[in-house]
């Protein structure tokens, strides 16, 4: 039941770090500020919103939610972690409108990539 927690977890700051980032990324540029230029920051929060883009379009489940839910088995409760997490991370709609919020995010991120770019790689 910990190690689900654990999982969970992480599975809610991957979730933050993906949302989070393009406010973080737009105040950041608007107050001038250097780090959220940085090519390894940008690169990883395109990548994991796009992973989540391609995940949903081709109907794949969650690598995290599907651990979460081996390590939990059939078990009812959940532990307050557990409850809680869920109550933020999962909602009961259909598919096709995550898929489309997933995408339009996406779009979001790719257009601010695009106006607020990353330092060009530094020659050697």
């Amino acid at each position: 039941m910990l190690l689900a927690d654990i999982i969970l977890v992480i599975h809610f700051i991957f979730v933050l770090f993906v949302v989070g980032s393009l406010p973080l990324i737009w105040i950041g540029a608007w107050m001038r500020l250097d780090f959220i230029r940085n090519r390894r920051f940008r690169f990883a929060h395109i990548s994991a919103i796009l992973f989540v883009v391609v995940e949903s379009l081709i109907g794949i489940v969650c690598p995290l939610t599907l651990l979460e839910d081996q390590l939990r088995g059939t078990e009812t409760g959940g532990s307050f972690i557990q409850r809680w997490l869920h109550r933020i991370l999962f909602y009961d709609v259909p598919e096709w409108l995550l898929a489309g919020i997933y995408v339009l995010f996406a779009l979001l991120v790719v257009i601010t990539f695009r106006l607020v770019p990353p330092h060009p790689r530094k020659s050697l």
